[in-house]
């Protein structure tokens, strides 16, 4: 079998897994979508290693073992991707990226500076505020 037909899997794997942690919103998707471009840099590693081993004499197989460590390294990303995916969506009610990064940026609901200010606007009013709420009462 030809190298190319590996190579061109492996960038089509890639190229896919690219195209979803850049378009999708959901953090589930972007963690399956990393998992597609470590499993095309797997099946090229093992397809350049089966190449280079038929081309010399002493086989030392680093690409499969390259693979293996890819594989416990993936393993552990989505274990603490998704840990962190189930926290923050137990917390906020939501997955979606944009809304953890809008959150982040301090422009959602969750800003302490925005509750910050409306404790201060219900808790501490001005005179002219304070002068109108006892006109209102007496």
């Amino acid at each position: 079998m030809h190298l190319a037909y590996p190579a061109v899997l492996s960038a089509l794997l890639f190229c896919t897994g690219l195209y979803g942690v850049l378009a999708r919103r959901n953090a589930i998707l972007v963690l399956m979508s990393v998992e597609l471009m470590l499993n095309a840099v797997n099946l090229n590693l093992v397809a350049f290693d089966v190449w280079l081993s038929r081309a010399a004499e002493e086989t030392l197989h680093s690409g499969q073992a390259l693979t293996l460590f890819t594989i416990a390294i993936a393993a552990a990303e989505i274990g603490i991707g998704l840990a962190i995916v189930l926290a923050v969506h137990r917390n906020r009610g939501s997955a979606d990226i944009d809304k953890l990064r809008d959150s982040a940026e301090g422009r959602g609901p969750d800003d302490p500076d925005s509750d910050a200010a409306a404790s201060d606007q219900a808790g501490q009013a001005g005179p002219t505020e304070q002068a109108e709420k006892a006109e209102a009462t007496a």
